[in-house]
């Protein structure tokens, strides 16, 4: 199947009103938006179902999800959005869940964005490595304004330094 690529701006202007952690269209709501999520959102996925009636956006096989300063790579990713503004409201991404940004990975089975807080709650074994250190628990809370951690059933992993 083909694989197609679909920046929000476009989703908009087809009529999709869709958006992604990190939410560009026309309007002033999104000038806000892009501040804050650092740049427009590319969402690329073998298959889109758009439902302006429920207004949510279902991305399904091989998605990415790209902004200047991240990128979210997973199987599904439901993206709920309110209908009038268009602006994001959550994002449920499952399977396989790989969130990169800076030199920081984090892999779970699932996460969940919520606009409201600007957080990211990873679940389903999740991990998190930044060069040599893991930490990984039962459910991790990623506060993305303050880019501030919270692990429950926390195990860290901390690579011996050699002595100089």
């Amino acid at each position: 199947m083909m694989s197609r690529q679909l920046s929000i701006s476009n989703l908009f202007r087809m009529g999709c009103s869709l958006a992604f952690f990190f939410l560009l269209s026309g309007s002033a709501y999104a000038a806000e938006e892009v501040k804050k999520m650092k740049g427009p959102i590319t969402i690329t996925s073998q298959r889109l179902t758009a439902d302006n009636q429920a207004g949510t956006g279902l991305f399904e096989i091989s998605v990415v999800a790209r902004t200047p300063d991240m990128t979210i790579y997973t199987d599904k990713m439901l993206v709920s959005y309110e209908k009038k503004t268009g602006n994001v409201k959550r994002i449920d991404a499952s399977g396989n869940v790989k969130f990169i940004k800076e030199d920081r990975v984090i892999t779970s089975q699932e996460a969940t964005y919520y606009a409201d807080g600007e957080k990211v709650i990873f679940m389903g074994e999740p991990r998190a490595v930044q060069g040599e250190n893991v930490v990984t628990g039962s459910r991790m809370t990623y506060f993305m304004n303050e880019d501030r951690f919270f692990v429950e059933g926390s195990k860290v992993f901390l690579p011996k330094k050699k002595e100089q």
